[in-house]
Order: C-alpha cells, then sequence, then structure tokens
C-alpha cells in the first residue's frame, strides 16, 4: 500500500484520493497493523511526500503464489483481451496525465517538465505493446530441407514463459515498469512487481490502472514493496521463470549468481561516452551534450559521462558546452521552466561532490558548476581528464561530465572502448566515412550519429553488452525475452 498525506492533495488538484483499497485484496502487501511504514522524503523540498507499508519474505512468498495461480488463467486468455486490457490502461493514463506526473516530481523530484515527457512515453509504450500483440507470430518449417528429413507439417509458436518478476528503479519511476509490465501482459504472462522504494505512490496508482480495469485478468499482477530481502526472495525462488531487473551492476551480479535456471534480463547502467570530431557542428553538439549529461540531474544509464574532443576544437567546445550548462536553471523541480533538480538524495550529492574533489586533485580543472547546495550538485564539466581518473572510469550518475582530449578518431574509439560498460556510445561529425566506421567499431548496445548517446526512442531494441546486461528492452524485444518458443511437428 502506498499513501499521499492529505496536504499535498492540493498541490496534486485532487480532491480525493481512495488510500485504503486494494491492500491485501488485489496488491499484494502488508497492512499497517503488521508491517513497517516507511515515509518518502520529497529529495528537494525535504518534506514527507509519501509512505508505504513494507513487505517481508512470507508477503514475496504469498505473491508469487498468487502469480503462479494467476498464470493458469493468464495464459489461457485471449489475445483481444489483452490487447483491450494494455490500451484501456493507456487511455486512463492519458486521462490522469497530469496526476502522474506530479507524483513523479512528489516522490523523486524530477522537474515537472520532464516528468510530463517521462508520462507521455509511457502512454507511447503501452500503445506499442497493443500493437505488437499483433505481431507474436511464428513460422512454419521446412523439415525435408535436409537428406535426413522428412516431409512433415512443422512450425514453432511463441507461448508465455509464466511469472514474471520485474524489479525497476527510481530515475524512471513510471515508464521503467511500463516497459516490464506491458511486454510481460501483452504476451499472456503473470506479474509480481517490485518497484523502487523511492516512488511507491507511483507504482501503485500504475498498478491500480491496470488491476482495475475491466478487461484485467483477476491477480495477474501483484506488486510488493521491500529491501534485498524481498528481492532476493523473489529472485531465488522456483517459481519465477524470468526476472527481469533495471539497476545496479552490483545487484545485477547477485541476480545472476542467485536466480539459477532462468530467463534473466538485465539493464545495469553504463559510461557513455561520445567523441566530437573536428569537423563537427559545435554549437549543435554543445547544446546537445548539455542536454545528455545533465537531464534528470545525470541519473540516467545513458547520462552523458566522457566527451572525448578532438585536440584541434578542445578549448573550443569546452567553451561552448559550458556556455550551454549556464543557461540550464537549476533548482525546484515544480517550477515549468526548470531543467535540473536535485539528486535523490544526499548522500548520492556528497559522493559525487566527492569524485569531483579527487578529479581535481588528480590534475582535472573544474569549467562548470562544482558546487554544492544539499541534494542539489550544479551541472558540472571537468577538462583536462584523463584516462585513470576515477570519474571517467566508473558509473558516476550525477551531473558531471568530463572532457577529454585526444589526437583523432582512433584514439577516441580505443578510449571510448577501454571500459566495462558498453550501453550507448555516440559520435558527432560531418564525416560519413567516420559515421560508418564508428557503428562497426564501437563496443556499445546502441551507436547513435551526430546525437547523445542519451537518446532512446521506446520503440527501439535497448540494451547493453559487458557489464551494462544481458537482453534487450523495447516491447517487440521484451516480449522476445518473456515468451519462450514452442516447436511442432505434425506427421
Amino acid at each position: 500500500m502506498a499513501l499521499i498525506p492529505e496536504k499535498f492533495l492540493e498541490i496534486l488538484g485532487i480532491k480525493k484520493i481512495e488510500e485504503k483499497e486494494l491492500v491485501a485484496k488485489k496488491l499484494i502487501g502488508s497492512s499497517e497493523e503488521n508491517g513497517e511504514v516507511k515515509e518518502i522524503i520529497n529529495p528537494y523540498t525535504k518534506q514527507p511526500t509519501t509512505k508505504y507499508v513494507k513487505c517481508n519474505i512470507e508477503d514475496a512468498k504469498r505473491a508469487l503464489e498468487v502469480a503462479k495461480n494467476a498464470f493458469e488463467n493468464t495464459k489461457k486468455s485471449t489475445l483481444a483481451q489483452r490487447i483491450a486490457w494494455i490500451e484501456d490502461v493507456a487511455k486512463k493514463l492519458q486521462e490522469k496525465k497530469e496526476e502522474f506526473a506530479k507524483y513523479i516530481t512528489l516522490e523523486v523530484a524530477k522537474p515537472i517538465s520532464h516528468a510530463r515527457v517521462e508520462v507521455e512515453r509511457c502512454i507511447e509504450n503501452l500503445k506499442i505493446c497493443a500493437a505488437e500483440g499483433y505481431h507474436i507470430l511464428g513460422e512454419t518449417i521446412p523439415t525435408d530441407a535436409t537428406f535426413t528429413g522428412a516431409k512433415t507439417t512443422a512450425f514453432y509458436k511463441r507461448v508465455p514463459a509464466g511469472v514474471v518478476v520485474a524489479i525497476t528503479p527510481f530515475n524512471f519511476p513510471l515508464n521503467l515498469v511500463a516497459h516490464k509490465l506491458g511486454p510481460a501482459l501483452i504476451a499472456g504472462n503473470s506479474v509480481v512487481l517490485k518497484p523502487t522504494p523511492e516512488a511507491p505512490y507511483t507504482a501503485y496508482a500504475f498498478a491500480k490502472l491496470f488491476i482495475e480495469s475491466e478487461y484485467a485478468i483477476p491477480n495477474a499482477l501483484s506488486v510488493v514493496y521491500g529491501d534485498a530481502d524481498v528481492g532476493s526472495t523473489l529472485v531465488t525462488s522456483p517459481i519465477p521463470r524470468v526476472i527481469s531487473f533495471t539497476g545496479s551492476v552490483a545487484v545485477g551480479k547477485i541476480i545472476t549468481q542467485s536466480a539459477g535456471i532462468k530467463k534473466v534480463s538485465l539493464e545495469l547502467g553504463g559510461n557513455a561516452a561520445t567523441f566530437i570530431e573536428s569537423s563537427a557542428n559545435l554549437d549543435y553538439a554543445a547544446s546537445r551534450c548539455a542536454v545528455g549529461a545533465f537531464a534528470n540531474s545525470g541519473q540516467v544509464c545513458i547520462s552523458l559521462q566522457r566527451i572525448y574532443v578532438d585536440e584541434k576544437v578542445y578549448e573550443e567546445f569546452a567553451k561552448k558546452l559550458g556556455d550551454e550548462a549556464s543557461k540550464l536553471k537549476v533548482g525546484n523541480p515544480f517550477e515549468e521552466d526548470t531543467f535540473m533538480g536535485p539528486l535523490i538524495n544526499e548522500e548520492a550529492a556528497i559522493r559525487a561532490e566527492n569524485w569531483i574533489k579527487s578529479a581535481v586533485s588528480e590534475g582535472a580543472r573544474i569549467i562548470a558548476g562544482g558546487k554544492r547546495e544539499g541534494n542539489i550538485l550544479y551541472p558540472t564539466i571537468l577538462a583536462d581528464v584523463t584516462d585513470d581518473m576515477k570519474i571517467v572510469c566508473e558509473e558516476v550518475f550525477a551531473p558531471i561530465v568530463s572532457l577529454v582530449k585526444v589526437r583523432g578518431y582512433e584514439e577516441a574509439v580505443e578510449k571510448m572502448n577501454n571500459s566495462p560498460y558498453g550501453l550507448q556510445y555516440s559520435m558527432f561529425s560531418n564525416r560519413v566515412d567516420l559515421m560508418n566506421r564508428a557503428i562497426e567499431d564501437f563496443e556499445a548496445g546502441g551507436v547513435i550519429i551526430n546525437d547523445i548517446p542519451t537518446l532512446r526512442f521506446d520503440i527501439q531494441p535497448y540494451g547493453g553488452i559487458k557489464l551494462s546486461g544481458i537482453g534487450r528492452e523495447g516491447p517487440k524485444f521484451a516480449i522476445e525475452e518473456m515468451t519462450e518458443i514452442k516447436s511442432i511437428i505434425i506427421r
């Protein structure tokens, strides 16, 4: 259960919220009488905004049993019902778009204009999932194509995998939930969702749209809140067939070691980089790089963290990027023109500040930002960064970007690829030959030409290599992750 205190209803523009329903009947979770109540503090106002009741190990086991039983119905449901279900949720979300944007800003302090974009993306994501339902297809196989074969009627079909455990992070508390629920449910699975504890009401309100839909399959979706013990229970249980996780590399490693024989899909972040080649449009590149580095306070898996700049244009580009950063409004996420709000908590801000101090002590220079006020770390650009500095080796997850001078394309590629991560890389250049080479040379799950590596369209396949993860998101590709191939032969 997740609640919003009465004093925030006016902020949301909502006259009434039914807070007490769906505690144990439809959303699987503890009640206030027997569970620990946790408060969520808004990262900007430092005031309590929502609260939730933590689930325990027994709650997690109960949710899994409910999902296991529900799968008997979800796998037999018609595709028409599931398509109508997802379309209905998209329609209801469209009607409540502004409310959901405010939920996001209340809980994680994402600037309200950016929160609205997240809600819009979520709606689009659901519509794409519904449309992909028509394309969950199989294929006939010519079994007489080999001399040892024979003429038969042979084909394969995709079938739902089973129970899906979905674990989601705080940085996109609505759309990343949709990236898991939409594909899982349209494919005919049942789901246990463990959303981020930083945004419990956003997940609660979204889950209600699914559960209360007239097309809902009973008990197909359960929600549990909890810490590592709940997550471990969900992952190690023999009931789930699919574990879909977005989060840190450290937790991703634990999941791969403890999940057992299951389908595991991991989106574990990265250390996104771009190369500014000497022929690039520097004004355009600087404006886009400022967005890529500082959107959502750098709390994005594909946030631009490393910029390799050709030495011929290094100083010119550094100045232009600094000018772009100075234009960004930082502060109150409830104000329409705010571009960047606080980090999720002060611990994260202090950690990032210490990384900056460490880099400066090793020879880097600050050309913009570097200042912290509570949870807010101002957009920071570091120049003269070298390969051995921690700030370019690890994922920062903060509004910090490093400039590294290189002698040209070959050196840039070598340095970009010299990373344990490989989510998305990009390059700015007007040279077609280098564009074609970059597509082949960049060791990443995604390559973007003449834009930032932070660019993502929800319809595309999205995921990384190396420590950045396993599997792909995007409705079509996530459906493949959450289904099994069943092969049939008729003689």
